[in-house]
């Protein structure tokens, strides 16, 4: 394990170069995409976490948000890249370090995982398959599958959340509050992307629209929550549906307010409806319809 210190407020971030339209991209695979985790209080699943990302990929950098249980030394023995904050930064600050270290390192692509469990490691290269057939998108891992796992008021606020951040996109997204999603290098060097915690995933997929024109494809992936029917164990989440969704509708609400062009936007937003990458055709026009119905 590779371990470097993460001093608050470090500026880390590399200009990044979009790939050239005129060029055709580099294929992304194992070892030019880095998995980043950001973690808070893990040791309960980020070992198992852990290594399955290194099944799927060389790259694994762990960012461990001042975690008070152990969780950096649940994986001290593992061949990743360790970067601890000495206090709680919150997980905005911690994908940035993240990103800051994967562009440092050259790497094409960073696939975000959240450390708790909920995400497999499995759906790994589907993201990457992805990512290859649609170049320069944002991929996302949409909980699409087994959603009946999925707690009903969860379910209700991640539409909710869908519907907020397509007014910043311009378009819809299925699962716009999925942790699990691949960016691009263009995307993770953008330098200027406001917003702390949960708010700072929504913004990224905003400015990427508003600045590099970048959309988002969703892949199925299945909802895994623990519920009576599951032996798995997960920890409480971070996530605060009440608390967070307000953070994140009044940040959307105060840009588009900002922005203007309102009527243009809901016009953008009707005529894009989400795009799902799904090669089975099981979910992408059933997806594609509620997503869209939650713009009327």
């Amino acid at each position: 394990m590779t371990e470097r210190p993460v001093s608050p407020g470090r500026d880390g971030h590399t200009p990044g170069t979009a790939t050239s339209h005129r060029t055709r991209p580099v294929r992304l695979d194992r070892d030019n995409v880095a998995v980043v985790i950001p973690a808070l209080n893990e040791a309960l699943r980020i070992r198992g976490v852990v290594e399955g990302a290194l099944a799927q990929c060389a790259h694994v950098i762990v960012i461990d948000d001042g975690s008070d249980d152990g969780t950096a030394e649940r994986i001290a023995d593992l061949p990743v890249t360790l970067l601890r904050h000495a206090q709680r930064q919150g997980k905005g600050a911690s994908l940035r370090d993240g990103f800051a270290e994967a562009l440092r390192r050259g790497f094409l692509a960073v696939l975000t995982m959240d450390g708790d469990g909920q995400h497999a490691a499995e759906d790994i290269p589907r993201l990457i398959d992805s990512a290859n057939r649609h170049p320069g998108h944002i991929v996302i891992g949409a909980r699409l599958r087994k959603r009946a796992s999925q707690p009903t008021y969860r379910r209700l606020a991640n539409n909710f959340g869908d519907w907020g951040v397509a007014w910043g996109t311009g378009y819809q997204i299925a699962d716009s509050q999925s942790g699990q999603r691949l960016y691009p290098a263009a995307v993770i060097a953008l330098g200027d992307v406001p917003g702390e915690d949960f708010v700072f995933e929504a913004q990224i997929l905003m400015s990427a629209a508003q600045q590099l024109g970048t959309r988002c494809v969703s892949v199925p992936i299945e909802s895994r929550y623990q519920n009576e029917d599951s032996q798995e164990e997960f920890r409480a989440s971070h996530f605060k549906p009440l608390r967070d969704f307000t953070r994140i509708t009044s940040h959307i609400v105060g840009q588009c307010l900002r922005r203007g062009g309102i009527p243009a936007v809901y016009r953008s937003i009707r005529a894009n409806p989400p795009l799902i990458d799904d090669p089975s055709g099981e979910f992408s026009g059933e997806a594609a319809h509620k997503a869209q119905t939650h713009t009327r």
